[in-house]
């Protein structure tokens, strides 16, 4: 019996659209250690459908299609920004963080130690989609978060 949600997927996929998609794939395999499951081209040699893992999760991705009117297939890079952050959580936040730069991803976040118990940071890709990394550290309760979350916020 097939099942409704297809083997090492969890239920939500984050699907990218990007402006050159195969730069892309190979930015995320040296940044994030991403394996390329499949990719699929159509006419003109544009990317229609690629899949790549993660460490135990999957992201789909294509290139834009401009063509097809506003919205979902149109990249960051045409829109002038992202409204999404993809977060991985990893046993080292500080190395992949490290990875992810060298590879040419852009710091806005240093790596800290949060209120809510994570070792985190943020990059920006070369392709304008946001990444939080990060190492669940902890495991604060809920009087601890709270009274953590006023000092760092006053």
């Amino acid at each position: 019996m097939t099942k409704a949600i297809p083997e090492g997927f969890h239920a939500v996929t984050p699907h990218l659209t990007i402006r050159d998609c195969e730069k892309a794939i190979a930015f995320y395999q040296q940044a994030f250690g991403a394996e390329l499951v499949r990719s699929s081209k159509g006419p003109g040699g544009k990317i229609m459908h690629a899949l790549l893992r993660i460490g135990d999760s999957h992201i789909m991705m294509a290139d834009e299609f401009p063509e097809m009117g506003p919205g979902p297939s149109q990249s960051p890079a045409a829109l002038g920004g992202t409204t999404i952050v993809l977060n991985i959580y990893c046993s080292d936040a500080d190395g992949w963080y490290q990875r992810a730069v060298k590879a040419g991803a852009t710091s806005t976040m240093e790596p800290a130690d949060m209120f809510w118990g994570d070792r985190y940071s943020m990059v920006k890709d070369p392709f304008g989609h946001a990444w939080a990394i990060a190492t669940h550290k902890e495991d604060p309760s809920e009087a601890d978060l709270l009274e953590r979350q006023k000092k760092m916020f006053g």
